[in-house]
């Protein structure tokens, strides 16, 4: 099983890299039309070789794209309903523990793993085993949630959020029970490349819903900040509809991006959040 592990991951990264030396090529391709049409001298580094790209040009299916490579785990989303693990931290504490039930009860399919003294490999090689297709830690630091993984089976991606302003079911006042049925899922205000990763990443932790569902997940990207929101609705009239909180409610940050599963220490970061991002006001990166 190692060896074919090994082998799967191997051609994954083959595949990736080739994506890379197309999605080169036809940013090079673009450049060279956007000079030609614009009439300007053709950019230094298309010089050399700007005969070639201009016969390969106008060779070229105008549609014609690059399938993303980095999404290939995800081809089979919707055939199969998703499987996921959820575990803590080491010695979890009880608010901890209160959220990780919660966040089991949000999640379809998802079992509860006490962790004990589990270790990270461990952890992936039984959700591989088990034919889970996502992994789910949740890290505190002194009693309150803070941090959430989110590992995609077998190969990745691993996302790495942190959690801030995390309220339970039980704080919010006026929660009702939570219905059993799949929900629909709302991602508002991912519009970039890394914004639609990190959609893509989170939306297929979730079934595909039936038309009749009442149960809504809502995911609002503002100023990188992703206030997740867990409401069920009713007909309220013939033209309105009543949102009825069901909780829990935080917020998350993206601040990596690893083409890997957890234990993979040297496996590559597709993206890392770097300080001097912080202070980058206008640049909105998800």
């Amino acid at each position: 099983m190692l060896r074919r592990d090994v082998r799967l991951r191997r051609e994954y990264l083959y595949r990736k890299s080739l994506e890379a030396k197309e999605q080169a090529l036809l940013a090079r391709k673009r450049q060279l039309k956007e000079a030609l049409a614009s009439d300007r001298p053709l950019p230094t580094e298309l010089r050399k070789d700007g005969l070639a790209l201009k016969q390969s040009l106008q060779l070229d299916d105008p549609d014609e794209h690059v399938s993303n490579v980095l999404d290939d785990e995800y081809a089979s989303a919707g055939v199969a309903d998703p499987r996921l693990l959820i575990t803590t931290s080491h010695d979890p504490s009880s608010k901890l523990t209160q959220f990780l039930k919660e966040l089991r009860l949000v999640f379809p399919n998802c079992h509860r793993m006490n962790r004990g003294g589990t270790s990270i490999k461990e952890l992936v090689d039984v959700t591989k085993a088990e034919g889970f297709t996502d992994l789910l830690i949740v890290h505190e630091t002194r009693g309150v949630p803070d941090g959430l993984v989110v590992a995609h089976m077998p190969h990745g991606p691993t996302a790495y959020f942190n959690l801030s302003n995390t309220i339970l079911r039980h704080d919010i006042e006026g929660t009702v029970n939570m219905p059993e049925v799949f929900p629909h899922l709302i991602f508002e205000n991912f519009s970039t490349p890394l914004g639609k990763r990190a959609c893509t990443i989170l939306k297929h932790l979730f079934p595909v819903p039936r038309a009749d569902s009442t149960r809504v997940v809502t995911c609002m990207n503002r100023d990188d900040f992703i206030s997740f929101r867990h409401h069920v609705f009713k007909k309220a009239s013939h033209t309105a509809v009543e949102l009825l909180e069901l909780g829990p409610r935080f917020e998350m940050k993206l601040y990596q991006v690893k083409l890997g599963t957890p234990e993979q220490a040297h496996a590559e970061n597709e993206w890392t959040l770097r300080p001097y991002m912080n202070t980058t006001k206008k640049r909105r990166m998800l």
